[in-house]
């Protein structure tokens, strides 16, 4: 009976109206992969060399009036986790951020986009630097494809607030999660 009730699926609902799912994916790291050395933080004892990686999107929802991108450390020792980079205003015909889009001054990010506050204090990309010998950290890489055009906040905005306007106006979010310790 479920074999019949497949086919009655297939044959009312075809093929097409299944769209590929929403993802993430960066040619320089792996999901649930090791942080490489050029996209760790440089400060705070960490010697990487603090270049934001290459992320790549695909099958966003049809209605997506803009993109944003964090990332976020659940497991840093604050009681809130940390915010390493936060970019929204993304237009929707920007599927992709090159290596180094996250430069603190917005120099290669998309026009019209908005870099606000990491936990760092400043604007841009800050990578990677758990404690040293804490386990290693999880960092969140999301992409949120976003029903409104732009979120009503300025450069100076805390991850916290653009992530509460962001869950408030995301159709779809996407994650690539990479591991970094030292």
């Amino acid at each position: 009976m479920r074999h019949v009730w497949a086919l009655v699926l297939f044959t009312v609902f075809p093929a097409a109206s299944f769209a590929a799912d929403f993802r993430v994916t960066s040619p320089t790291m792996k999901e649930q992969g090791v942080i490489g050395n050029e996209h760790v933080y440089s400060g705070f004892g960490c010697s990487g060399r603090n270049v934001s990686p290459e992320l790549r999107w695909e099958q966003a929802p049809k209605d997506t009036k803009s993109f944003a991108v964090t990332v976020y450390d659940p497991d840093a020792p604050t009681g809130s986790g940390w915010w390493h980079w936060v970019i929204f205003n993304i237009p929707p015909s920007v599927t992709s951020l090159p290596v180094g889009a996250g430069k603190s001054d917005s120099s290669s990010a998309p026009q019209g986009s908005v870099q606000s506050m990491t936990d760092f204090g400043q604007q841009g990309y800050g990578g990677p630097c758990p404690p040293q010998g804490d386990k290693p950290h999880r960092y969140i890489f999301t992409v949120y494809a976003l029903k409104v055009d732009q979120l009503p906040l300025k450069k100076e905005a805390s991850g916290a607030m653009v992530g509460f306007y962001l869950n408030q106006s995301a159709l779809e979010k996407v994650s690539l999660t990479a591991t970094y310790g030292r």
